[in-house]
């Protein structure tokens, strides 16, 4: 014959400390790798950046360009067009390509005008990219937006 074992106030305090203790644990480990991939800043002071924020985007809309991501045969194409839709070569173009979500995987992109956009050899993986670039224009104007990179598989 076999004693029933009673279910006590201790095994509950187990039960609820486990239970509890491995909720904390994930949390704190996702915490922890959501503050270590991406630091989440876009500026280093955003007091002083929203000082000339309507300043930058007035002159950057005076240009009139528009910019469009795409990729092909292990290529990134960045297309600036001015309002025209003509295709614009900038005096300087500085751009980043990474995840959205993480910075392992930014690189600087070597991009070349080809005539008719800016194009660049990555050889990327499926899913979602951004290019945070900054291009300044002939007269001096900073252009700055983060395009977003879709690669299939």
């Amino acid at each position: 014959m076999t004693k029933q074992r009673e279910f006590t106030g201790k095994h509950f305090l187990m039960v609820f400390i486990g239970f509890f203790g491995v909720i904390f644990a994930v949390n704190f480990t996702m915490a922890y790798f959501a503050i270590s991939t991406f630091p989440g800043l876009e500026v280093k002071n955003g007091y002083i950046a929203s000082q000339q924020f309507n300043t930058r985007r007035r002159a950057q809309e005076a240009l009139g360009w528009t910019v469009d991501a795409d990729s092909e045969n292990g290529q990134i194409i960045l297309a600036i067009t001015d309002a025209d839709g003509q295709p614009v070569e900038v005096a300087a173009l500085k751009a980043t390509l990474g995840r959205a979500t993480q910075m392992k995987d930014d690189t600087t992109p070597d991009f070349r005008f080809d005539g008719t956009a800016y194009v660049a050899l990555v050889d990327l993986r499926p899913g979602n990219w951004n290019i945070r670039m900054i291009a300044r224009a002939s007269n001096g104007t900073e252009f700055t937006q983060r395009v977003i990179l879709h690669i299939k598989e």
